[in-house]
């Protein structure tokens, strides 16, 4: 789930705990764990609800000022239009954000990290894990289309590549670019 910056520090400290989305088909389920903005967010209710039915209490635990607001700031102006209504609750900063800073890994955790590395390699057919770490080692913080034409793939599935590494702990995605972790790099010292 997307959201806006400003509704960040709310969804931090707690007191944003809705969203309403207008959907299509659902974008979010009951139980789903979500990360925004370094925060692990927890979907405890997804369903649908007629827009004319959101309250201005709802509409302030969703950061705006009433539900006028609210449905305006989505371009609803059909209340018997269906919104879909998710409850929220923060549990803590985005995991990957603990597990990229830990870079006090014993030889278990070196061998499990080898093992993954090799079995994404594997399911592609081809060796690219580290490769990419090294191109990430080499180049942070610069843009993933110059990163995908030296990797010589294309764009959208090299980033793909490296969310995979980032789901490691192993990256940091970058205003631009990208860079290696603490975890990424005391892996790729251990890799040799």
């Amino acid at each position: 789930m997307l959201f806006t910056a400003d509704a960040w520090p709310g969804l931090a400290d707690g007191s944003i705990t809705l969203t309403f989305r207008t959907w299509t088909r659902p974008q979010a389920r009951t139980g789903g764990r979500y990360r925004v903005a370094g925060l692990l967010l927890e979907a405890v209710d997804v369903r649908q609800v007629p827009a004319g039915d959101v309250s201005d209490d709802e509409a302030r635990r969703a950061g705006a000022p009433d539900a006028v607001s609210l449905l305006a700031r989505m371009g609803v102006d059909d209340v018997g239009q269906l919104v879909w209504r998710v409850e929220l609750r923060h549990l803590g900063d985005d995991d990957r954000v603990q597990r990229r800073a830990d870079a006090d890994l014993d030889e278990a955790a070196i061998d499990d990290l080898r093992a993954r590395l090799d079995r994404l390699d594997r399911r592609a057919g081809e060796p690219w894990t580290r490769t990419t770490l090294r191109l990430i080692e080499r180049y942070p913080g610069i843009v993933s289309t110059a990163l995908a034409r030296h990797a010589g793939k294309e764009r959208q599935v090299f980033k793909t590549d490296v969310r995979k590494l980032k789901e490691l702990g192993l990256t940091e995605s970058l205003e631009v670019g990208y860079r290696l972790s603490p975890r990424g790099e005391a892996v790729l010292r251990a890799l040799g």
